[in-house]
């Protein structure tokens, strides 16, 4: 009995499935990565930090992680892998030591507009389900409580092929919750037809003016002209009722034009389909500013907004109906379901009170259920995608988060950083992409990538713990400790911007003088209405230039010359200097290489396996015809000019032979944002989401407008690209303009010379202002939490 006693007390040996620690990555060369190697610990949390464009994304999202979900995909049969996306294996040598990964990231959630936040979560689908159990009266399975399943009815004989052939009459009935008259959307649209046509011209003439609805448009217009249907050469004007009737409300069939069957349908459903039934915030700008001209969007009179049926919303449990429930705060919503005391559906209730305490936990007690996915910011997305998580029964997986903490007021960062924590502790491993020092500091392991951005990034910098950051001399570990001052002196407003009586969302009735001419920064807790106030009250016609936080869409064709409109002058400069025509110098149009049609590469699909993508022959990847290739502007061809950076760019076209003002300007206003590194040719698909922000904001920075409302424009900013920013925001002032920022960033708010503060908590708990003031009566103040936490982060 000892000798078993004393076998058992001694240390067993490492177990050899206990040796597999570390996440090993030798030889990545994703994007801009340079053949780096890196060991990650697993069961502990991993920041990655580095200036913006360093190289974090690619080496986190797009070779760890996605390198984990490929190999997850090959684990299905090659039947369930042809209905999947093809992934690519990483630019990697060797991966090992990975466990299933679960990307966190600040995509938005799909922006269908019948997305809501309650749809994109488990939460909607139990409350249907809660209500056709105890609703009354009972009006029949969960889908009769869902605004995107209509009801329908139908009857008709069908032949039974089983034995003797024999036809059976049968009826067929569903009950949806989708509101007839607004089809589940909530609204109704009244259309302006002055905006859609010009009477006095005939459709030959150009009498539609809808963007992109031009005579020589082959699906759009042409079947107005060619069908035979309407006469081209008339006026609208001199329609008689019925072939107004065919032009603005036929219903779809099919006619031949010049011999090729299209559809013909009347103009009002044609734009309804085409373009009212995509999410307004998705659309090119164009055409979102002729939405805003030409519809009118009205809550919808049947249902009142809430989507639903009558019938939905008729039956009841106590005094409260699935619109009713679907409107509330969701932290009153869980309330709610606390006091619904029913046994029969006793797990349901304790599975939805779960979900609804994660939104809470999470800070987003403040959202609604029947909340658009589409309005939610980036990090607001996040933090819904994170909730399933929450609760989650799985261990030793990967979470993979893309700066957890944008959007969050610092009062909120201690609780995201408290959830990263629990999830370690759990036993997963845990990588975040983050700026934010307070999140920096709650690291296990940090990897410090650089030391600059693209072409000048890519390395790994440091490897260890916060404390050798700290002292390892990188730009991270320099700008760590890093602390903005209050200034010792505002600037004079010259003006006032009066909203009065502003009750957007959760605001109340809120009355606020914003100063013209000086830095405005509006600031409060998340929820607590700050995009309300300054984005959704400020008066039309006041000459705002709005830079908000919605997501720059591109495909691997586009690129910063093309996003920002830098390649129309300097096409025209070659067409100039060359005697041709400047459509030559596009890669999308008559210059494009016929082989690979302009794209550099030729893509190979291999159904259920990933593509493979190989540089053309032709072109080696220049994507332009070879005779294109010998138009020179300044002893260079256009290929070369869309390899330079925009540093290399600014000089080439700032002077001599090439000398363009035009492209001067906007690569100017690129190289004043820090985006000096990038490549003009560069695509957009290839950009992290600070070097996309600040992309937007160097666009915007041409506009004539005398107001610029700026939404968080420090996201995806490293805390040195943060002192840049503030250099732009301050030559802007000094240029005669007016500035408002929404932010959480304490350097942004220290360097402000006014400060709006909204409070006190979130949702209803919020929509007053609670201070108004300079910095420093902020800080000596200390009444409100953003008081608190500046003067904290200045030392006083």
């Amino acid at each position: 009995m000892s000798m078993a006693t004393r076998a058992d007390t001694q240390s067993p040996a490492l177990h050899v499935g206990d040796s597999h620690g570390l996440i090993r990555v030798l030889g990545a060369r994703v994007n801009n990565l340079k053949d780096i190697s890196v060991e990650i610990p697993k069961r502990r949390l991993t920041v990655f930090t580095g200036v913006s464009g360093s190289g974090k994304s690619s080496l986190v999202f797009g070779t760890i992680a996605a390198e984990s979900q490929r190999l997850i995909n090959e684990t299905y049969s090659a039947f369930v892998q042809g209905f999947m996306p093809t992934l690519a294996r990483p630019e990697v040598d060797v991966l090992d030591g990975l466990t299933t990964a679960i990307n966190v990231d600040q995509q938005r959630i799909g922006a269908d507009p019948r997305s809501t936040v309650g749809t994109a979560t488990d939460a909607n689908p139990m409350l249907r389900i809660l209500f056709s159990r105890l609703g009354q009266p009972r009006i029949g399975s969960p889908n009769a409580f869902s605004f995107n399943v209509a009801s329908v009815r139908a009857s008709g004989a069908i032949t039974v092929e089983r034995g003797d052939r024999k036809t059976v009459r049968q009826t067929f009935t569903r009950t949806g919750g989708m509101c007839p008259r607004c089809e589940g959307l909530g609204t109704v649209s009244d259309v302006d037809l002055t905006q859609l046509f010009d009477d006095s011209k005939s459709l030959a003439d150009g009498a539609i003016i809808i963007p992109g609805y031009t005579v020589d448009n082959f699906f759009a217009v042409r079947p107005y002209l060619e069908s035979g249907i309407l006469d081209p050469d008339k006026p609208i004007c001199k329609y008689t009722k019925k072939e107004l009737h065919d032009f603005l409300h036929r219903e779809p069939s099919k006619v031949k034009v010049n011999g090729v069957n299209v559809t013909y349908e009347g103009l009002i459903p044609k734009i309804h389909r085409s373009i009212l039934a995509k999410d307004r915030e998705t659309l090119q700008p164009h055409i979102r500013a002729f939405v805003d001209r030409a519809i009118t969007f009205t809550a919808c009179p049947e249902c009142g907004g809430t989507r639903l049926s009558e019938a939905a919303r008729s039956s009841r449990i106590g005094t409260v109906n699935i619109a009713d429930a679907c409107a509330m705060q969701i932290s009153d919503l869980a309330q709610w379901v606390r006091d619904v005391n029913e046994p029969s559906v006793a797990p349901l209730l304790a599975a939805l009170e779960r979900t609804l305490d994660s939104f809470v936990e999470i800070g987003l007690g403040y959202l609604s259920l029947d909340r658009s996915t589409g309005t939610l910011s980036g990090g607001e997305a996040q933090r819904v995608k994170m909730i399933r998580h929450l609760g989650s029964s799985l261990t030793d997986v990967t979470y993979v988060f893309d700066e957890p903490t944008v959007g969050l007021h610092p009062h909120d960062i201690q609780r995201m950083n408290d959830l990263l924590l629990q999830l370690r502790d759990k036993g997963n491993t845990v990588l975040v992409v983050e700026h934010e020092p307070e999140t920096i500091a709650i690291a296990d392991h940090v990897v410090d990538l650089g030391p600059g951005a693209g072409a000048a990034g890519g390395t790994v910098c440091f490897e260890g713990t916060v404390e050798g950051l700290r002292a390892s001399g990188t730009i991270t570990g320099r700008h760590l400790g890093d602390r903005a001052a209050l200034k010792a002196s505002v600037r004079t407003p010259t003006g006032m911007l009066e909203i009065r009586g502003a009750t957007a969302h959760n605001l109340r009735d809120v009355d606020v003088d914003i100063p013209l001419g000086v830095l405005v920064v509006v600031t409060g807790v998340a929820g607590s209405g700050k995009s309300s106030l300054v984005r959704g009250s400020i008066p039309a016609g006041a000459g705002v230039v709005s830079i908000d936080q919605a997501p720059i869409r591109g495909s691997r064709r586009s690129n910063p010359a093309t996003y920002t409109g830098l390649l129309d002058p300097i096409r025209k400069a070659f067409a100039k200097a060359n005697g041709v025509k400047p459509a030559l110098f596009s890669a999308n149009s008559e210059g494009a290489c016929p082989n690979c049609n302009g794209a550099g590469v030729i893509y190979t699909d291999l159904a259920m396996m990933a593509g493979v993508a190989t540089i053309c022959e032709e072109c080696e990847g220049k994507r332009f015809e070879a005779s294109v290739l010998d138009h020179h502007l300044g002893g260079r061809d256009i290929s070369e000019v869309l390899a330079m950076s925009v540093t290399e760019a600014e000089e080439f076209f700032g002077a001599g032979q090439a000398r363009t003002p035009a492209a001067h300007a906007i690569l100017e206003r690129l190289a004043d944002v820090g985006l000096g590194y990038l490549s003009l040719g560069q695509p957009l698909t290839t950009l992290s989401g600070g070097e996309r922000q600040r992309l937007k904001l160097a666009t915007h920075m041409a506009a004539s407008g005398g107001i610029y409302v700026l939404d968080e424009p420090t996201a995806g900013l490293h805390l040195a690209d943060v002192e840049h920013l503030l250099g732009r925001l301050d030559r802007l002032v000094d240029s005669g303009k007016s500035v408002i920022v929404i932010e959480h960033h304490q350097a942004v708010m220290a360097h402000a010379d006014w400060i709006i503060d909204l409070g006190p908590g979130a949702g209803h708990d919020g929509g007053r202002i609670v201070f108004e003031g300079t910095p420093a009566d902020l800080v000596a103040a200390r009444s409100t939490l953003t008081g608190e936490h500046l003067a904290a982060y200045v030392g006083t």
